[in-house]
């Protein structure tokens, strides 16, 4: 049994157009699938199939096993973290109520959530008695999406999806969050589903690249087997990189 898994998902807008067709790819604990394609490819309808923000209309999406529309939405949401490009966190929230909110949700004592957002904190780089009480105004881009990764990581889940969480950021802190970033993934051990339209993030994070072109996958496989690819869409990627 594979922890996630897209048999032959699909899914078309009601009377409209398809915007995923027959696309297959599987991950397992500690694999980083990134999903990679230009604007308007799939990329998000792929990541919203995960947590119920769309049901397939062709195939079906597995988690653990279960396909998610078995799956009560609010228990499989709270089992994954999700992170975005424009972060998204609570404007009128500290830090540190930022980060124990599924915690708070879930029914966490106070202790443990206060002590899982100075290990979060820690682990993504912030110091806890310097950060926790700031409000989000007060950071910068690169840490308010350092904030909204501990976030995504607060209660566990054995699943995180991240929708282009360093798209908004300058070249230089991108490229060091990327860095931290893996050496967390590898560490963490989590399934993760990984949006972005930078081949070069997909070649440096990536266990499997998943390459959508039109909704379609046009090639999935390891980076190494990415960068030698005939595939059309491939090459225009790694020529334009």
């Amino acid at each position: 049994m594979r922890f996630l898994e897209f048999d032959g998902a699909g899914y078309t807008l009601p009377g409209g157009p398809v915007l995923l067709a027959a696309v297959s790819f599987a991950a397992d604990p500690g694999d980083t699938v990134v999903v990679l394609g230009r604007s308007g490819a799939g990329k998000s309808t792929t990541l919203k199939l995960v947590n119920r923000l769309l049901d397939p209309t062709a195939g079906r999406v597995l988690v653990e096993g279960r396909s998610t529309t078995d799956w009560d939405p609010i228990r499989l949401r709270r089992r994954t973290g999700y992170a975005i490009q424009e972060i998204g966190l609570f404007p009128h929230f500290t830090v540190a109520s930022n980060v124990a909110l599924v915690p708070q949700l879930e029914g966490w004592p106070e202790p443990r959530r206060r002590a899982r957002v100075a290990e979060l904190l820690e682990l993504v780089g912030l110091d806890p008695p310097t950060f926790a009480e700031r409000m989000p105004s007060e950071l910068s881009g690169g840490q308010r999406q350092r904030v909204g990764i501990a976030r995504a990581l607060a209660a566990d889940p054995p699943l995180l999806l991240l929708d282009e969480p360093f798209g908004a950021l300058d070249p230089v802190t991108r490229s060091g969050l990327r860095r931290e970033f893996q050496a967390l993934a590898s560490r963490l051990g989590k399934a993760t589903l990984f949006v972005t339209h930078d081949v070069a993030e997909a070649l440096f994070l990536a266990t499997t690249i998943v390459l959508l072109e039109h909704g379609r996958v046009a090639f999935a496989g390891p980076p190494e087997a990415f960068r030698r690819s005939d595939a059309a869409e491939a090459r225009a990627f790694l020529e334009a990189s």
